[in-house]
């Protein structure tokens, strides 16, 4: 009875390893993804950055262009 108790002990501290071993990996994969994600937020970040600034300039073009021809068409008369 007692030999039936260690070996049964015996392979579930093998198994134990194995699942322990098991979780490492998915930990070190979760962590490699976590960075992964980490840099993807900073470009796309850096993205919509770069657009608002593009999207600013593009109606303070139209804005200034609109004032100029007005300006011009007023002075003009």
């Amino acid at each position: 009875m007692l030999g039936k108790l260690n070996d049964k002990f015996d392979s579930l501290l093998i198994e134990n390893k194995a699942i322990n071993h098991k979780l490492d990996s998915i930990s070190e994969g979760n962590k490699a993804i976590s960075a992964d994600n980490k840099q993807f937020n900073n470009r796309f970040d850096d993205y919509q950055k770069a657009t608002q600034w593009v999207v600013q300039l593009a109606f303070s073009l139209i804005a200034f262009t609109t004032i100029t021809v007005i300006i011009t068409s007023v002075l003009r008369k």
